[in-house]
């Protein structure tokens, strides 16, 4: 938890009840349901939750912004964003149903107000919303074909045009390239000094 501290130094009190309830909450489900690779759970704070608030150094969401994350698993990147921006909406979507359980009763347990949960295909998806975001989840070409129908290109509020917002690992130039007009990559060694985020990257793509 002290990581999280480290690189966000102004959560609430709140905040920091909300993160440091996600440890205990996700080993107890990872005991029942396998959501985070048994090894890395004493990562979790610096693998999965400030992995997932790196968009946060990039995008600082606008109240009332609205966002789904496709393939959420146990509830990354959203959870943690839900956490720091709670005046802005997340939908999370994941096909596989024992994963949705997860992340909403997670979200449930530390009293998140600003999610709501769909067990289901992103094709299958009609909403728009101002951005996606995803961890990890398919090569860049198929999330953008799978996702463009759900942006919302009309309602522009952040600092950001509306878009796709996902965190990759290795080498990317060749994914991004079809999208190097509409694409932007920063490394996230650029803002977190741990070893971890030395190959971590974050892709943004405007619609």
């Amino acid at each position: 938890m002290e990581i999280i501290k480290k690189y966000f130094p102004n959560l609430t009190e709140k905040q920091i009840e909300q993160f440091s309830a996600l440890y205990d909450l996700y080993l107890d489900w990872n005991g029942k349901i396998n959501v985070i690779s048994r090894k890395d759970i004493e990562n979790l704070y610096e693998h999965h939750v400030l992995h997932s608030l790196s968009i946060a150094k990039v995008l600082s969401f606008r109240p009332n912004t609205s966002i789904m994350d496709v393939g959420t698993g146990g509830g990354f990147p959203a959870i943690p964003l839900a956490i720091l921006f709670p005046e802005c909406h997340f939908h999370l979507v994941d096909s596989i149903g024992k994963k949705i359980k997860v992340a909403n009763s997670v979200s449930e347990a530390i009293g998140l107000s600003n999610t709501s949960f769909q067990h289901a295909r992103v094709e299958d998806v009609k909403t728009k919303f101002d951005f996606i975001i995803s961890r990890a989840v398919m090569p860049l070409d198929n999330l953008v074909k799978l996702t463009k129908k759900n942006v919302d290109i009309k309602n522009q509020k952040n600092s950001l045009p509306n878009g796709l917002v996902c965190l990759k690992g290795g080498e990317l130039q060749q994914e991004i390239l079809p999208f190097r007009k509409e694409a932007s990559l920063w490394d996230l060694s650029d803002f977190f000094e741990e070893e971890f985020f030395l190959t971590k990257k974050l892709v943004y793509v405007s619609y």
